[in-house]
């Protein structure tokens, strides 16, 4: 049984695909349909249930899944403690905003501290980061909103606010510059959100329910859960949004998009730092963890 088999067959079931297993393994498709039939054979039995529009674990397949997940835990506890003062691999979840806005404060300053450090990194909306964590596949998990499993703590480690963006265009560029700006003359305008399982969506109902709206009164053009698709739609003069005032930072400076906001009623969002409880981090991990804290 050879890992790169395990390897293959454990993205497989993570992502839920096979072509989304080639592109985070940056191996050709074919090649982990290979791994896997191998894998199936020298096991002499069904693993996955494959059809044209879903991927089934099979009894047994849940069962080596889990096998699998716990071996190539091991192997690289096992690189990390044979590195002998060389490589430190830490494995992170992170959600779309701290993915896109935060790991890329927070990361170049660890490694100028610690050049000898490797990141594995999977990103996924918060609630699938969570479901990572808790299956162990990573060890720290940076999210938008407060996992309701138990079995997860989660610390609080940087603040955020959400904002409303808007197309550079009138008569939006009227309200910003007179100050008239109101959330019932804005939420007149088609509103592009996040999807479901999206710390940030959360923050944007909080948003709404401060503010004495229902999400059902909203004239919403589209869902997706990349905000920089959210922000080009935006600009385009699809519709307004709300989003986190950290992802609206580069589009406004460059005129992209309006920002409008509204601290009375947007109040403070948690971005938390989550590990699971009772199982213990490796040493660069732990390292890690303190380092993002002290970070912010």
């Amino acid at each position: 049984m050879e890992l790169k088999h395990l390897l293959s067959y454990a993205t497989v079931v993570r992502l839920g695909s096979f072509s989304r297993a080639a592109e985070e393994l940056y191996i050709a498709q074919p090649t982990i349909s290979l791994h896997v039939r191998q894998l199936e054979e020298e096991l002499q039995t069904k693993l996955l249930i494959r059809t044209t529009k879903s991927l089934e674990l099979t009894e047994k397949g849940r069962e080596v899944y889990e096998c699998a997940v716990s071996i190539l835990q091991l192997r690289d506890r096992i690189t990390e403690k044979c590195s002998d003062g060389g490589r430190q691999i830490i494995r992170l979840g992170a959600s779309t905003i701290p993915s896109a806005y935060l790991l890329p404060e927070i990361l170049p300053a660890y490694v100028k501290q610690h050049p000898a450090t490797y990141f594995t990194i999977d990103q996924g909306d918060s609630r699938s980061v969570t479901e990572k964590l808790a299956e162990g596949v990573i060890d720290i998990g940076l999210i938008g909103m407060k996992p309701a499993s138990t079995d997860i703590a989660a610390e609080p480690f940087c603040e955020d606010s959400v904002v409303i963006i808007t197309p550079v265009r009138e008569p939006f560029l009227t309200m910003k510059e007179s100050h008239s700006a109101t959330l019932q003359r804005l939420f007149e305008e088609p509103v592009i959100l996040r999807e479901e399982g999206s710390g940030s969506l959360k923050a944007a109902d909080t948003f709404l329910a401060n503010a004495g709206y229902d999400g059902d009164e909203l004239r919403v053009a589209a869902r997706t859960n990349d905000p920089e698709a959210i922000k080009n739609l935006v600009a385009g003069g699809m519709g307004i949004s709300m989003i986190s005032s950290k992802a609206a930072e580069d589009y406004s400076r460059e005129n992209r998009v309006l920002v409008f906001d509204f601290p009375e009623i947007s109040g403070n969002r948690q971005f938390y730092i989550a590990t699971r409880k009772h199982v213990g981090l490796p040493a660069s991990a732990e390292r890690f963890l303190r380092f993002v804290k002290e970070f912010y």
